[in-house]
């Protein structure tokens, strides 16, 4: 079984904030808005290009965060200026207490929006769960809409489960219901513009995502990537695409285009090729209660341990700002000096 390893912990006298400064700021003027929370690092696919067939050695249970330590942390990330909190894992509804996570999460003053990110296995049986509970809305993974392509990618003959989630999730009102794709060449980029057909037809929201280096084998080459540029011509050979306003955008990662004149879009998050570092309002929390500024990031800050030592809130805000603060500029995929998150993304949090 692949190893998977551990966090690397960010030393704790590196680059330190500017004495008394408040919210999840950086240098570059960048205020985190947005946490992304890992619930879990299990997963119950195993999608080629996350991990491998045997999956990986998951977090044991002492060194994940309880309910409590998660809520805990998640009020001081909006104490602290956070508007929108998204659920990830691994596969986040592999997490049992998944809903009572969510209803605690609404309680929160102020009330965050709650959106959540998931594979869609499983959705059916609890999304009207989640919404009573008070999540805003969700995202499903969805490379391919072929079944063969789907086992063969997943190494799980899971497909009509995912279709059954994304139906439930319209249902329950967790709209608008986004659908996040990969094109991988040679695998299903050539059925793309299927993908959009197929979600116009029944009122999902697409997301193109260029494949980024994240997988647990370390195996991405970006000679074999999809960029955005191809994914919106093999589009454009069946749809006509209209660009949105860049002014529309903000901090989203997806530019957007009407389809056919609208109003339904579709969107190509172009996270290598043009990355949206420079607007980018992201802050992660693992968990194992890991702080990350960014996906990318080699280094991480240790909230866990100091909770667990009796840490008062301010003193956790205090690691969770200082983390934000040392942000980098960009991911740097580019750069020649580029190296691969240790952790893959099922640690990491999508």
């Amino acid at each position: 079984m692949t190893r998977l390893p551990d966090p690397t912990v960010r030393p704790a006298d590196a680059m330190s904030r500017p004495v008394g400064q408040t919210g999840l700021r950086d240098q570059f003027g960048r205020v985190a808005r947005d946490l992304r929370v890992s619930v879990t690092d299990r997963c119950n696919l195993r999608c080629t290009y996350c991990m491998p067939a045997e999956g990986l050695p998951w977090m044991p249970k002492a060194e994940m965060l309880t309910d409590e330590e998660m809520l805990r942390l998640i009020g001081l990330f909006v104490r602290d200026g956070v508007t929108q909190v998204r659920l990830t894992g691994g596969e986040p509804l592999l997490r049992r207490s998944l809903v009572e996570i969510v209803a605690g999460i609404a309680a929160l003053e102020p009330r965050p929006r709650i959106a959540m990110t998931t594979n869609g296995v499983g959705l059916e049986r609890v999304a009207q769960g989640l919404a009573s509970a008070g999540l805003d809305r969700v995202n499903v993974s969805l490379d391919t809409i072929d079944s063969e392509t789907f086992t063969r990618l997943t190494r799980r003959d899971r497909i009509a489960d995912v279709e059954h989630g994304l139906k439930a999730a319209a249902d329950a009102g967790l709209t608008p219901v986004k659908v996040n794709a990969v094109a991988m060449r040679g695998v299903n980029d050539d059925t793309v513009a299927d993908v959009l057909q197929w979600c116009l037809d029944r009122g999902y929201e697409l997301r193109f995502i260029e494949q980024m280096p994240l997988d647990a084998q370390h195996a991405w080459d970006r000679r074999d990537m999809v960029t955005a540029d191809e994914i919106r011509a093999r589009l454009s050979d069946r749809f006509t695409l209209t660009a949105l306003p860049a002014e529309e955008r903000g901090s989203a990662p997806a530019e957007r285009f009407l389809v056919d004149g609208g109003p339904e879009t579709v969107g190509i998050i172009a996270s290598v090729t043009a990355p949206f570092c420079a607007a980018c309002d992201r802050t992660r929390l693992t968990a194992d209660g890991q702080v990350r500024n960014c996906l990318f990031s080699r280094t991480e800050t240790d909230l866990r341990t100091p909770m667990r030592e009796g840490a008062t809130d301010d003193e956790l805000l205090d690691l969770m700002r200082g983390e934000m603060w040392r942000k980098r500029r960009g991911h740097g995929i580019g750069a020649p000096d580029f190296v691969q998150p240790d952790r893959p993304m099922s640690a990491i949090g999508g």
